[in-house]
C-alpha cells in the first residue's frame, strides 16, 4: 500500500556538479540538487535545485514545474523570447523546449519533473 509522503525541509544529501563544457555558454556554475522524491520507475521527481551564476543551453526531454525561492534567472527560447524569474515566480517548461538558462543571481527553485521517456 502506497502512503503519502510529506516533503520535510531538505534532508536529502546534496549532489554538487558542473555542467558539461558543451552546454556551457558563460561561466562554470556549480549546481546542487537535493532530491526529495523519485518514483520507482524513474519518471517523476521532486526536489530543490540551486545554481551559481552562468549561462547554458537547455533541451527539455521532461515536463517541469518550478517555483523560485531565491535569486533571479532568465529563460530564453530559440527565437529570443525571454522570461525573467525571481523569488516567488513559478513556471512550467514543457517537453521539447529549447533555449538557454542564465542565472543572474544564485537561484534556488523547488521543482517537480515528469520524464515520460520514449513512450
Amino acid at each position: 500500500m502506497q502512503k503519502p509522503l510529506p516533503l520535510e525541509p531538505v534532508q536529502a544529501q546534496p549532489e554538487h556538479y558542473h555542467l558539461p563544457p558543451d552546454k556551457r555558454l558563460a561561466g562554470n556554475p556549480r549546481q546542487t540538487v537535493w532530491m526529495q522524491y523519485q518514483d520507482p520507475h524513474g519518471k517523476f521527481f521532486v526536489g530543490i535545485w540551486e545554481s551559481e551564476p552562468g549561462k547554458w543551453s537547455v533541451d527539455y526531454t521532461e515536463e517541469e514545474y518550478f517555483q523560485v525561492e531565491a535569486g533571479s534567472s532568465v529563460v530564453t527560447d530559440t527565437s529570443g523570447s525571454a522570461i525573467t524569474v525571481s523569488a516567488g515566480s513559478s513556471m512550467v517548461i514543457p517537453r521539447g523546449f529549447r533555449g538557454t538558462w542564465e542565472v543572474l543571481e544564485t537561484t534556488r527553485k523547488r521543482f517537480v519533473i515528469y520524464e515520460p521517456g520514449d513512450n
